[in-house]
């Protein structure tokens, strides 16, 4: 079976995990994901599972979970980590992935349906997580926020920004660019190391709206339940850099 694979995985392979760490943000997203989870007894599926920075802590809370990505290589990052939790990970695209499984929660975060650069494969993913729903379960999509993202750069094409980590002399500098009356959003990323060496990746997301992804959501039978601009469940913002969308399955 061919995957397809748009190389995201390969752009940050070997340092993925130092620009998107353990940390406080991280923490709040599993809690979150639990909190969200309306039977956890019922099975998690990941879509777009990565090296497993979510799925890892979320399985030693409420359980397995199984985790679709389409890189090889954040799959086998995910494989190195496997000691930390219990995730069954499957290579798939979230566009035509299918199994006989049903879950109570999937969940789509840290902007992998803005990865999907056509609204058609946007929808069909979408499709996809709601198919994987029992009766009763819940999607929840975490994306970046076109009008958000738009406001950051304050009337600009391109705009750069640098964010400096924890660790001394380490930090992440963003070069990006909106294109295409402001829906496509392209970011080239360098890391610095404090050993003086960098690497660089560079990822192109086609930017959403909650409305966008509830007229998915609702075209594939499930509610509208909330936006979120947090994971704290704080009330939609549009200057918002992210949002958090959930949505239930009738059961």
């Amino acid at each position: 079976m061919t995957i397809a694979d748009i190389g995201y995985g390969k752009q940050f392979e070997g340092w993925y995990d130092r620009v998107f760490q353990q940390d406080a943000a991280t923490r709040a997203a599993v809690e979150a994901l639990a909190g969200f989870h309306p039977d956890p007894a019922g099975g998690t599926l990941e879509f777009g599972v990565g090296t497993g920075r979510l799925a890892l802590p979320l399985s030693r809370s409420i359980g397995r979970v199984t985790g679709v990505d389409s890189s090889q290589e954040m799959l086998a990052a995910l494989e190195k980590k496997a000691h930390e939790g219990e995730v069954t990970a499957e290579l798939g695209d979230i566009r035509t992935y299918r199994s006989d499984r049903r879950y109570g929660l999937v969940y789509c975060v840290c902007s992998t349906l803005a990865l999907i650069l056509d609204p058609e494969g946007q929808r069909e993913a979408v499709a996809r997580a709601a198919e994987h729903l029992r009766p009763g379960g819940r999607l929840v999509v975490e994306t970046h926020n076109r009008p958000g993202i738009v406001a950051l750069h304050e009337g600009r094409a391109r705009t750069t920004m640098f964010v400096p980590y924890p660790e001394p002399n380490t930090g992440i500098e963003m070069h990006a660019t909106l294109m295409m009356d402001n829906r496509i959003w392209q970011v080239s990323t360098v890391w610095f190391e404090a050993d003086g060496t960098h690497r660089i990746g560079t990822e192109t997301a086609l930017l959403l709206t909650p409305d966008e992804v509830d007229a998915y959501a609702q075209d594939a039978g499930l509610l509208p339940e909330g936006h979120y601009s947090d994971w704290q469940r704080t009330e939609y913002a549009p200057a918002a850099g992210l949002f958090v969308a959930s949505y239930s399955k009738p059961a």
